[in-house]
């Protein structure tokens, strides 16, 4: 071969090669990144995420999603304004609360789908304290860790059920089911999936426990939410779109099949008690995802004159610097369509 010929066959190679790399990289460089922050630890109810991201469905619709665990839907929401995190899922009176006390902020997050449409909050007692109702509660001893969203809406709590002379003590999460169970305190605040199992791990049979969910005694807050920052909803609203898609696809696998999830939570924390999680996420499920009010808003979506009553609940219980405007912290324009949305299963 002579070296015009060598030349033009190695110039050949490399422009096939070339040909052949190039759609890899276009579709690579197509990928968008997502950093999404949860509310609280790799529990059950993290599958409603994690589920989506082991199956697939966040890389089929051409986004890296990297989800990372969190401390309380507080943090959630300050991470997200600080453009720390893309998204994330917390609960919408913390993302209310951001709002009413940093008017001037120039990223204020916004609810773009519901998930819990009941908040989770309840009072917790053991039967041994004598308490039955809500009016039991007056003059308790309550405890909660002070960002708890429970306790944090317990004015409203206390209002619908005239409860007064409550004393309030505070107390790191890991605590707070250890001080129901000695005795410290007479009741506590805290979601009702979380705290209930965590009660029974310290050997307090369910029985024995006395539940005041606070959707069945007058309180129609709403729970927890997924939120993005202004930033990605302007600049990548259609990747913002893909992912309510994919995450509503996963979600149907988890209703259908709760106890397969825990395995991709378990995949991302591996000292999890799958027995355990399985039944808080089942739990999730049963209360303020597949709630009666869920079925009948529609799964992801909310109601006005619902949401607007919220806003001016925590204003007044949080003592916000400005008014709660509904208007600004919800956007439903991002979300599947019907069909893609219809994820809620009969009761049986």
């Amino acid at each position: 071969m002579t070296k015009r010929a060598f030349l033009k066959a190695t110039l050949t190679q490399a422009a096939m090669a070339l040909l052949l790399v190039t759609p890899v990289t276009s579709a690579q460089a197509q990928t968008t990144p997502i950093k999404f922050q949860l509310d609280w630890r790799f529990e059950g109810p993290a599958a409603l995420f994690l589920t989506p991201a082991a199956k697939g469905y966040f890389k089929d619709a051409k986004l890296d999603v990297v989800i990372d665990a969190g401390n309380g839907s507080g943090g959630t929401v300050t991470r997200v304004a600080s453009g720390a995190y893309d998204m994330g899922f917390a609960d919408l009176a913390a993302l209310m609360e951001f709002h009413a006390n940093n008017p001037d902020a120039p990223s204020k997050p916004i609810a773009i789908m519901m998930v819990y449409n009941d908040t989770p909050a309840s009072v917790m007692a053991l039967k041994k304290s004598g308490i039955k109702t809500p009016a039991d509660l007056n003059g308790k001893k309550l405890g909660a860790p002070v960002f708890d969203a429970g306790r944090r809406a317990f004015p409203i709590f206390s209002k619908a059920n005239n409860i007064t002379g409550v004393q309030w003590t505070a107390m790191d999460p890991p605590l707070r089911e250890t001080m129901l169970v000695r005795g410290d305190v007479d009741a506590i605040t805290g979601f009702t999936f979380t705290s209930l199992l965590n009660l029974e791990a310290r050997g307090v049979k369910a029985e024995d426990v006395v539940v005041l969910p606070y959707p069945d005694f007058g309180v129609k807050l709403y729970g927890n939410v997924i939120i993005a920052s202004p930033k990605i909803l302007k600049e990548n609203p259609a990747a913002v779109k893909a992912f309510l898609v994919a995450f509503a696809k996963g979600m149907k696998d988890v209703m259908a099949n709760p106890a397969a999830a825990i395995a991709d939570v378990k995949a991302r924390d591996g000292i999890v008690n799958v027995e355990l999680e399985t039944r808080r996420l089942k739990l999730a499920i049963d209360t303020v995802i597949n709630s009666p009010n869920a079925r009948a808003e529609g799964f992801g979506q909310i109601n006005g004159p619902r949401l607007s009553l919220m806003a001016s609940q925590v204003s007044d219980a949080f003592n916000t610097k400005s008014r709660v405007n509904p208007d600004v912290v919800w956007n439903g324009s991002y979300l599947p369509t019907k069909a893609e949305l219809n994820v809620l299963t009969a009761k049986k």
